[in-house]
This record gives C-alpha cells, sequence and structure tokens, in this order.
C-alpha cells in the first residue's frame, strides 16, 4: 500500500514540476521568459489552465504527503523510555565490561598465578 502511494506522490510531483515550467514568468527575474506573439502558450485560457492544474496537483502533493506520513506513524509501535530494555553497549576495543567487580578487579584477577586444579607432569624449561 504504502509503494503504490509513493508512486502517486512521485507521478504527481513530476507532473507538478512539468505544470510550474510550463508556465509564463510574469515576474521577469532573468529576463527571460515571458515572450511576445503566437506560441504554444499564448493564449490567456492555457494560463487559466495550467494554474489550476498547478493548484489541483499541489493539493494532491499535500495530501499525498500527510497521508505518507500519517502511514509511517501509524506501522510504528509505541514504547516507554521508562520501563524499556536498553540495547547493550559495546565497548570500544571489543572489551566487555566485568559482571561481578570492577576493571582493577579484573585486572588483578589477570595478574595473579593460578594454582593448579591437579598434579601436574614437571616441565623442562
Amino acid at each position: 500500500m504504502q509503494s503504490v502511494i509513493i508512486v502517486i506522490h512521485l507521478m504527481i510531483v513530476a507532473t507538478l514540476i512539468a505544470a510550474v515550467l510550463l508556465q509564463k514568468s510574469e515576474g521577469g527575474g532573468l529576463g527571460v521568459g515571458g515572450g511576445g506573439g503566437g506560441g504554444f502558450m499564448s493564449s490567456r485560457g492555457t494560463a487559466n489552465l495550467l494554474t489550476r492544474t498547478t493548484g489541483i496537483l499541489a493539493v494532491g502533493f499535500f495530501v499525498t504527503s500527510l497521508f505518507l506520513s500519517w502511514l509511517a506513524g501509524y506501522e510504528r509501535k509505541p514504547t516507554s523510555i521508562i520501563n524499556g530494555t536498553s540495547a547493550p553497549v559495546s565497548q570500544p576495543g571489543g572489551l566487555t565490561p566485568p559482571t561481578s567487580g570492577g576493571l582493577l578487579d579484573s585486572l588483578k584477577k589477570a595478574d595473579e598465578p593460578q594454582a593448579p586444579s591437579g598434579p601436574q607432569a614437571p616441565r623442562s624449561q
């Protein structure tokens, strides 16, 4: 459904751009447009048609924009900040935080020699 609305929205946008570009320039901002005599867009009725078409397309653009934003909000599930569980935070360098004790405790455990769990064969050096 959302894909269909997006395609319609994009078609309206392309047509709206074309309708705006086809209209006769009345301000003469860069000294172009407006033009004189006979041509494709010379009659007043065509200008009124383009103005009306631009208005209708603008309304369609706003309606599809609002519908797409409503559709995006409708599919979103409400969450609570207070009761939510936080995602696990990864530590830089791939270190995992110790479950008990602090960083110094884990370093002390790493430096202590570990006692053998049972009889060991002698090692030659």
